[in-house]
């Protein structure tokens, strides 16, 4: 394992400015942010100007929380509202997850970070790369010129990357649908060369399963999220889970919002980690707090310190992370949170490494899930916070307006003097 990870000091958090409004709370998972707090304000006037139909949001420590809200309705024209126990899709938010299993597996040495991955998943030895199209528009396929390894899957330089931020896989698909001897998911490019966000992390769920000797959701249960107490992190809903759920909602031309229809029950059997599970603020705020703990929250660990700080590290050089160009503008609006900030990739995170106005400082951790849920970790203040719509699409104008307003309320409010 020591040959594997770098050893760094285990992330330290401040003494936060604000911090009596907290005192005396001893459960990371109970109010404590005072009646009619400034936030509150804000994010009820996201709602009230159509920003988005419903919202919860969270700030917290790593032991304490220090803001919960929640605002308008769980579907437009309903009368149920949004509460902190909501439930919602929290879609590619769960790669962080698969990641801290696969981290889990490389401290015990059942995975390795930079051995070919093929070692553990045979189906990795032969996936081509997609090599341009020739005068016809025939795509030109050839061999990988390095093998994939988990640390390419884990940072998305491994070459698999989503047509909706693609136009080449977009094409390739295409021509799928005419020569069916074509593979069906090849990769953009060779492994290491550039970033690009794609089903990495579905490869990497499938490493854990292998690795693991079991399926993921239960790998899932029985390392993270059942030692964390995070009950509503599920792949299945409960009937009692469903009842809470949010309604997904489109964004309409004249700005208002049109709930989709709703989900019908079904129960998932295959599930690969990349998308596809339901969470709750409160849930997934534990998860962040143990990482920005250093891997433990109330007595439970799920990763060493060393191997958090890892995870915080740039592990893909000069190479630029997190702007995407959409294909399909109704799922997604081009994609760059954070214009002007420079952005690489850790093991599961999208790494700012410059400060944000008025915001989270350098080095502060974060993603986001399809339906416009999104999350930060500030190692540096000591504060991780997430914020949860459901919405398309992705990215949208006035859901990330909501984001950044709420980040900088909680810095104004909490931020170590």
């Amino acid at each position: 394992m020591t040959a594997q990870l770098t050893r760094r000091d285990a992330l330290q958090t401040l003494a936060l400015a604000g911090a009596s409004a907290i005192a005396g709370v001893s459960s990371a998972r109970a109010a404590a942010s005072p009646p009619n707090h400034e936030l509150d304000g804000v994010l009820q006037a996201a709602v009230h100007s159509g920003h988005a139909p419903g919202v919860v949001a969270m700030a917290a420590t790593d032991q304490s929380i220090l803001y919960e809200g929640a605002f308008g309705l769980r579907c437009h024209g309903a009368p149920a509202k949004m509460t902190t126990d909501t439930t919602f899709r929290i879609a590619s938010m769960v790669k962080l997850l698969t990641s801290v299993a696969a981290l889990q597996l490389v401290e015990r040495d059942k995975l390795r970070l930079d051995e070919p991955a093929e070692k553990i998943d045979p189906e990795l030895a032969s996936v081509p790369v997609l090599d341009g199209f020739d005068a016809k528009g025939a795509p030109q396929m050839r061999s990988a010129r390095t093998p994939l390894t988990l640390h390419n899957l884990l940072t998305h330089t491994s070459g698999f990357s989503y047509p909706l931020w693609d136009p080449n896989v977009v094409r390739y698909l295409k021509c799928c649908q005419t020569n069916r001897k074509l593979p069906r998911k090849p990769l953009a490019f060779d492994p290491d060369a550039k970033w690009s966000y794609g089903g990495s992390i579905d490869r990497v769920g499938r490493l854990v399963e292998i690795a693991s000797g079991m399926p993921l959701e239960r790998y899932f249960h029985e390392h993270i999220t059942g030692p964390l107490e995070m009950h509503n992190t599920v792949v299945n809903l409960t009937a009692s889970q469903r009842a809470r759920e949010a309604s997904v909602h489109r964004r309409q031309a004249d700005g208002s919002f049109k709930p989709e229809p709703p989900e019908k029950p079904t129960v998932t059997k295959m599930f690969s980690g990349g998308g596809g599970i339901y969470s709750t603020a409160p849930d997934y705020l534990t998860l962040l707090q143990a990482l920005l703990n250093g891997g433990s929250l109330r007595g439970t660990t799920i990763l060493r310190p060393e191997t958090v700080a890892l995870m915080s590290q740039n592990q893909i050089g000069d190479l630029e992370a997190g702007i995407m160009k959409t294909t399909n503008p109704s799922l997604s609006s081009d994609v760059d949170f954070f214009p002007g900030v420079r952005k690489r990739w850790g093991f599961g995170h999208m790494i700012t490494l410059d400060p944000v106005k008025d915001g989270r400082k350098a080095g502060s951790l974060t993603w986001a899930g399809l339906l416009n849920t999104y999350y930060w970790i500030d190692p540096a203040s000591g504060i991780a916070g997430v914020i949860m719509m459901q919405m398309l699409p992705f990215a949208d104008e006035r859901a990330l307006k909501v984001y950044r307003q709420f980040e900088r309320g909680v810095y104004r409010a909490f931020k170590s003097a």
